[in-house]
């Protein structure tokens, strides 16, 4: 028996951003640059560590609105072009740099990349990331769980409880669906827990969980063991509570690791350095400038003065940290082990899009650790939370704290002066898809589509991305657009129906435009 348990959770997750009323799309980039520097790279680890044969066991939410997405053949063939485009600008560098032969083997290296993107994506996976990451639940290295249906911060639908029951029915069979398994447990958007929101998950059979620390440390009853075992929900759902410790050392922008200045620098670009002349033809119509992904500078420190990018120093770093992760971990099993009756669980939840995308050393990262703790399984062994429950079926019992992550954690990044006016339109919102359902409780035929679009777009303006956004002043005019459409299409559609007046020309338009769940029936609302 190991003396701890290490659980990585990998939280997956982008907003439903589909255009094909345009033939490029720039908000499309927030997909086509995950799967090149995300969820790829991260396959690549799962492959090699098989290939080697070392035992994994991580933790993967994917959001339904991201496998939608990704089983999208429309953005499959738009990634197929954006591929295709960064083979064309790494060609077009490696001549450009053929005199300075330190940029050179960076531009060779990036070219090497797209093209086992390119090769992995069209010819191994046969563009479907969802079958592979399928193959290793399959063999048991991932146990794959859902959010809820768009990403919704449950807390704040809680006063139309038949919302919040909409977005977890709809997750779990959307991931039921495409997974061809019910899962386990569920990612709740953003951490965010309210007292009662368990009820809901156990309907549907879901057994755990994740949340912030301080959402355990201020349960009603004071935790026994800390953060370091899970509670029990008095419906018996388990929470999970986040190491403070592990995330620190993961994203804290002081001492986190992707902070290393000998780490790639991610704000340095060529679709920002380079002049407009050259770069145009790589980047959207109209000369906006993107980052294309290739990026040649390290983070050096607080400098425009940035040294050059050295891989193998960067490699070696990332094995460091590895190594310093491991060696935390081990030192506080030991601390823990005179206070437990039971091994520690070192919960480590992080966005999936961390690792690759912002923290380019990131899928390393992962592997190095994964290859480390392999050479210790009698002190620290990989985990999921169905397994620990598995084996430590006794535990507390208590109500957790209402909390989220991020500023503060009690959900002030989701509900503050810049996006608090959504909240009236998503409420009332939500009330009238009731009312349709109490109105309308067996429609068929046009009525039966117009209604379950209703419930899409509802679905899609409850997103929690949008308000994150407007906080964060990241794309703002396009969160606010967003939300601002999708509460149209749902009013337009309520009062079609109630007046009897469906225009059926446009309902086939926003069906074939917002096309997610596409077996969904919108008497979840009832």
């Amino acid at each position: 028996m190991s003396m701890g348990c290490l659980s990585l959770i990998l939280h997956s997750h982008l907003p439903f951003v589909r255009h094909p009323e345009c033939p490029r799309f720039l908000e499309e980039d927030w997909l086509l640059e995950a799967i090149s520097e995300t969820y790829l790279p991260l396959l690549d680890v799962f492959e090699r560590l098989e290939a080697d044969d070392i035992p994994f066991r991580l933790t993967v939410s994917v959001s339904p609105t991201l496998t939608a997405m990704l089983q999208d053949k429309l953005l499959q063939e738009r990634y197929i072009n954006h591929l295709q485009n960064l083979i064309d600008l790494a060609q077009a560098e490696l001549k450009r740099t053929k005199n300075d032969p330190e940029l050179n083997k960076l531009a060779g290296m990036y070219l090497r990349r797209f093209e086992n993107c390119f090769k992995n994506f069209t010819d191994r996976y046969k563009r479907n990331i969802i079958s592979r990451l399928k193959y290793f639940q399959s063999k048991g290295y991932l146990e794959l769980i859902t959010s809820s249906a768009t990403h919704s911060f449950l807390p704040l639908l809680q006063n139309v409880p038949k919302a919040v029951k909409a977005q977890i029915e709809v997750a779990v069979d959307s991931h039921t669906e495409h997974f061809e398994t019910n899962p386990e447990g569920i990612w709740l958007p953003e951490c965010g827990y309210f007292p009662g929101v368990e009820d809901y998950l156990k309907a549907r059979g879901l057994k755990y969980f994740f949340m912030e620390a301080h959402g355990i440390l201020f349960a009603d009853q004071r935790p026994n063991y800390g953060v370091y075992a899970p509670l029990y929900c008095p419906n018996m759902v388990a929470a999970f509570g986040r190491d403070p410790e592990s995330s620190r050392a993961v994203w804290s922008s002081e001492e986190g690791y992707p902070g290393d200045n000998v780490y790639r620098e991610f704000y340095r670009d060529v679709g920002f350095d380079l002049p407009l002349e050259y770069i145009e033809p790589f980047i959207h119509d109209g000369g906006i400038r993107v980052n294309t992904g290739i990026k040649y500078y390290a983070i050096t420190g607080r400098t425009d003065q940035k040294i050059l990018y050295n891989r193998e120093k960067a490699m070696k770093k990332a094995e460091e940290h590895a190594e310093h992760f491991l060696t935390a971990r081990l030192i506080r099993i030991e601390q823990l082990q005179k206070s437990m009756d039971r091994p520690p669980i070192f919960v480590c939840p992080y966005d999936t899009e961390l690792f690759g995308h912002w923290w380019f050393e990131g899928p390393a990262w992962i592997e190095y650790l994964i290859r480390k703790v392999a050479m210790v399984p009698d002190r620290l062994k990989m985990i999921t939370a169905s397994d620990y429950l598995a084996e430590y079926p006794e535990n507390q019992v208590s109500t957790p704290s209402f909390s989220s992550w991020g500023n503060k954690g009690y959900a002030e990044v989701w509900l503050e002066g810049s996006n608090d006016w959504i909240y009236r339109h998503l409420h009332k919102a939500s009330e009238r898809m009731v009312e349709l359902c109490r109105r309308f409780p067996g429609e068929k035929g046009i009525l039966r589509r117009a209604l379950n679009q209703a419930a899409r777009e509802l679905l899609l303006c409850q997103a929690s991305d949008w308000a994150f956004i407007m906080k964060t002043g990241t794309t703002v005019p396009y969160a606010v657009k967003r939300t601002k459409e999708h509460i149209y299409n749902f009013n337009r559609i309520y009062e079609s129906v109630m007046a009897g007046s469906l225009d059926k020309e446009w309902l086939k338009k926003i069906e074939s435009k917002n096309n997610l769940f596409p077996h969904i029936d919108y008497r979840v609302y009832a």
